[in-house]
């Protein structure tokens, strides 16, 4: 019998729970085994999120899709602990099993052997992941939260060294600054409301007393600060590209969905709390514009100063980042839609360059490094005579491949038709030009034209810098040393490269289903009812009292 799919919304939390406490029970040595597991539980959790994705999307009606509720404990709500599945949570769920699977074969290389329980971590980490994406109430979007970030600190300090113990030490205090704000907010939110589920709260808040909002907003925008750290807004941002950098291969690979978790959260959140009127009055959308903007200059700086490919990366993330941040300021569905594609193409680009960036790395010498940034800065004044120009001379395979996927980390992260990336930006720039749709009639607001303009210089600035470091990584290295690669790490990353070329001979059908999810968000009244008006399943017990 196959689970219908209530059944199905729990299993991307249930499953990489008990896979991941299973691998405890065996010894540390049998590493076939665990990756295996892992490996295996990832697979699954990619087949269960595209069977949610039909049934979040081709389910119920075209324009609003179906929203699964499950109510564990059989409990009414609002007092149940809920899992809700829409458009957007399955769209998450899909791009975190995408990620796992490369990053998790990339570690059976090197680091899985690097420390104990890397594989249980990693699984625990996925499970923090999916439970923020499908939970529907504050109290367990804090509990998943925090499993998240539990795993994570593991995964940071895996294999030791002093590098990655200070960003690691860092990282933590942070976040659990974070946690602290994340629990001040949320008591402050029950303390006017009463209630923790977020379709209940969104009944609730527009009947708040005018004496009582402003609590509430306090406690909103405490509990924004928390999220709007770990999405790396300026000037919050830091803790994110030292951490990243020091970070093993695979956990930054998968990292990088973990700064899109606090962009879902205030996403959700705000476009469910705050009405359309309230939002546009100004609760919110200028903190986020101003914020993304600063955050993008930020990065952008970053991108251009920085001389490792380890932190060009980490600033990478927070240009993502604030990109969206931005995007998400200008409060139209239009820039959503676009908004939610860049999020999936960067998220998947960084993530292939965070895995390329070692095997590039395992051919340079860090005195070689300091020295061609001399040379590059201050030129090279002797000439040798004896010079003979190498022609004809036949670059190394494993060079000419690295060379390629890294040309084409450089093409997806500047956002270079006709890849996702540009499309995504393009849709962002025509909806901001075109409030109201085509024939909105509306002005186009300086908003529109500050974040078009932050998005062709950020990508200006991307290409600059990676166009640099290609260079100087590949072209005109001091001491050229071909690298050892193997087969299992260098698959990841061209499956990660191949997957965002499909993105964009797909981008039409993405598109569409991007449109119908920032319709749904926009419009959250069917995330509501379905949570409010949730039936409790039928048990014999009750049968027999009816």
């Amino acid at each position: 019998m196959i689970p219908g799919p209530e059944h199905l919304v729990i299993l991307p939390i249930v499953l990489p729970l008990l896979a991941g406490a299973l691998l405890l029970f065996f010894n540390d040595q049998e590493r076939v085994l665990k990756a295996t597991v892992s490996i295996v539980t990832s697979i699954a959790l990619l087949v269960i999120s595209v069977m949610l994705i039909r049934v979040a999307h081709f389910d119920g009606t075209a324009e609003n899709g179906r929203v699964v509720v499950y109510l564990l404990g059989n409990w009414p709500p609002p007092f149940a602990i809920v899992l809700v599945l829409d458009r957007l949570a399955a769209m998450m769920l899909l791009l975190t099993s995408v990620l796992a699977i490369p990053a998790l074969i990339f570690s059976i290389g090197r680091w899985q052997k690097a420390g104990p329980h890397f594989h249980t971590l990693f699984l625990l980490l996925l499970m923090g992941l999916n439970g923020s994406f499908l939970t529907g109430d504050l109290f367990n979007l804090f509990v998943f939260f925090e499993v998240m970030l539990a795993a994570s600190y593991g995964l940071v300090l895996h294999s030791s060294g002093p590098q990655r113990v200070r960003a690691g030490l860092h990282y933590i205090a942070i976040n659990l600054a974070a946690s602290l704000l994340f629990l001040i907010g949320v008591a402050m939110i029950y303390g006017v409301t009463g209630t923790l589920n977020m379709a209940d709260l969104a009944v609730r808040i527009p009947r708040v007393s005018p004496e009582s909002m402003m609590m509430l907003e306090a406690g909103a925008g405490i509990l924004g600060i928390a999220f709007l750290i770990k999405a790396g807004m300026w000037p919050l941002a830091f803790w994110l590209p030292t951490t990243y950098t020091a970070a093993p291969a695979p956990v930054a690979a998968i990292m990088a969905i973990m700064s899109k978790v606090g962009v879902y959260v205030i996403l959700r959140l705000s476009l469910l709390f705050f009405s359309e009127e309230t939002v546009s009055a100004g609760f919110g959308t200028n903190a986020l514009l101003l914020g993304g903007l600063a955050t993008i200059t930020f990065g952008a700086i970053g991108v251009l100063a920085s001389q490792s490919l380890g932190r060009l990366a980490g600033f990478s993330v927070l240009v993502s980042s604030g990109t969206l941040l931005a995007s998400l300021g200008l409060f139209e569905a239009g820039v959503t839609a676009g908004a939610l594609l860049y999020l999936v193409s960067s998220t998947v680009a960084i993530s292939a360059f965070f895995l390329l960036i070692e095997l590039v790395e395992r051919g340079q010498d860090q005195i070689s490094n300091v020295l061609a940034v001399t040379v590059e800065a201050f030129g090279d004044e002797e000439v040798d005579e004896d010079f003979e120009e190498e022609v004809g001379v036949v670059i190394p395979g494993t060079l000419a491949i690295l060379g390629i996927s890294f040309g084409a980390c450089a093409l997806l992260l500047a956002g270079l038709p006709p890849l996702p990336g540009f499309v995504a930006k393009f849709v962002i720039i025509d909806a901001g030009m075109n409030p109201g749709g085509a024939d909105g009639g509306s002005v186009i607001s300086p908003s529109a034209w500050w974040l078009t303009a932050f998005l062709i210089l950020s990508g200006l600035a991307s290409l600059i810098s990676m166009s640099r470091a290609g260079i100087r990584a590949f072209w005109a290295p001091v001491d050229a040393v071909v690298p050892r690669v193997l087969v299992t790490e260098i698959l990841p990353i061209a499956a990660l490269l191949v997957l965002t070329f499909a993105i964009t001979v797909q981008a039409g059908p993405i598109m569409r289903y991007m449109q119908a999810t920032a319709d749904n968000l926009h419009d959250p009244r069917i995330y509501i009812e379905s949570v409010i008006d949730a039936p409790r399943a039928v048990t014999p017990m009750r049968e027999t009292t009816q």
